[in-house]
């Protein structure tokens, strides 16, 4: 595989083994879900403990669906969140390394959409609770969107920009990363920078 003088340092392969390049993206996933369990953690163990305040009793019907979503969508979140290192743990020197990646990175995707709802519908019950419903309703709509934008839709904007970019370039795939497929999946396709031997599939 060539390079092109052109090509963004970026988009040019890395000089690693395949085995490097696999550590490499599962250490890389599992550092994010550092980050998000923190927060679902909080926020579940505080929806956790929401029924058994004094005040809850005076919470109406929508009040308890909203309840019942936030905290359904954090227990979903921390599922999805805590799947790869269970899994990783279970497959452990099996060589399935590839499959680890794609599972946690749908599983990431799944447990953001689920923390992005449970987040919202939290912040709406605690707004409707001391407002009129017209700020709840507001409040919803405004953490919605905020988690819609950073989370999914700017990314995938970019995502579309730098393959429209490649594209238009000719550059085709060659300078994906190149243990990874057009969905940011592995595909195993790198040309690794010499003969290593297996390590453990920690």
């Amino acid at each position: 595989m060539g390079r092109i003088p052109f090509a963004p340092p970026a988009e040019r392969p890395r000089n690693e083994t395949e085995h490097e390049r696999l550590d490499r993206q599962l250490m890389e996933l599992l550092q994010g879900y550092r980050v998000a369990v923190t927060g679902v953690q909080v926020l579940f163990a505080f929806l956790l403990t929401v029924p058994f305040a004094v005040g809850f009793r005076e919470v109406d019907g929508t009040g308890r669906v909203l309840y019942y979503v936030a905290l359904f969508g954090a227990a979903l979140a921390s599922i999805c969140f805590i799947a790869p290192v269970t899994q990783h743990r279970i497959l452990f020197r099996l060589g399935q390394k590839p499959l680890l990646i794609r599972r946690a990175n749908r599983f990431g995707i799944c447990g953001a959409l689920a923390l992005a709802l449970s987040i919202t519908a939290a912040t709406t019950l605690i707004v409707e609770t001391l407002l009129p419903d017209a700020a709840a309703v507001v409040t919803a709509a405004t953490v919605a969107v905020l988690c819609g934008w950073a989370w999914f839709v700017q990314p995938l904007l970019s995502r579309r920009a730098a393959l429209a970019a490649r594209a238009a370039r000719g550059t085709g795939e060659d300078h994906a990363d190149p243990g990874e497929g057009p969905d940011g999946e592995v595909t195993g396709g790198a040309v690794p920078r010499g003969t290593a031997p297996d390590r453990d599939d920690r």
